[in-house]
């Protein structure tokens, strides 16, 4: 048995965006930022931010374009997926997204500081998987 399960919560870095495959199943992304507070060594407050790629399909990508938009709060549920590729110099390259398979909005509406989660239905519709797109 094995698990690849992910769970974030943190701000949309931009506005999604929504593009459609050629069999026309919605595809939205967007960039994360997840924040981390630590003491260093000399016990001086530090933090760190991590910027984390977000994938989603069909229905719920939908619903990502049309609610979420840059500084709002979300928690997102997922998988971690690798990308490998080789670039221009020949350089083997590997990159790693997020694909979200539920999604909740935390930030009230008109402010992204989500100080208060919204009431929402949480948002998991069935996902295609990415050999059907």
């Amino acid at each position: 048995m094995s698990v690849n399960k992910v769970i974030l919560v943190g701000h949309l870095g931009k506005d999604p965006e929504v593009k459609y495959t050629a069999s026309g199943v919605a595809v939205c992304r967007f960039s994360l930022a997840t924040n981390e507070t630590f003491k260093n060594k000399v016990g001086e407050a530090q933090k760190r931010t991590e910027w984390h790629s977000i994938v989603a399909w069909a229905k719920l990508a939908e619903i990502c374009g049309e609610y979420l938009t840059k500084s709002k709060q979300v928690y997102i549920e997922g998988s971690i997926r690798t990308g490998k590729w080789t670039d221009r110099d020949g350089n083997e390259r590997k990159s790693y997204e997020i694909v979200a398979r539920y999604m909740q909005m935390l930030s009230p509406s008109g402010n992204g500081n989500g100080a208060k989660p919204k009431e929402t239905t949480p948002i998991q519709p069935s996902q295609p998987s990415e050999e059907d797109n």
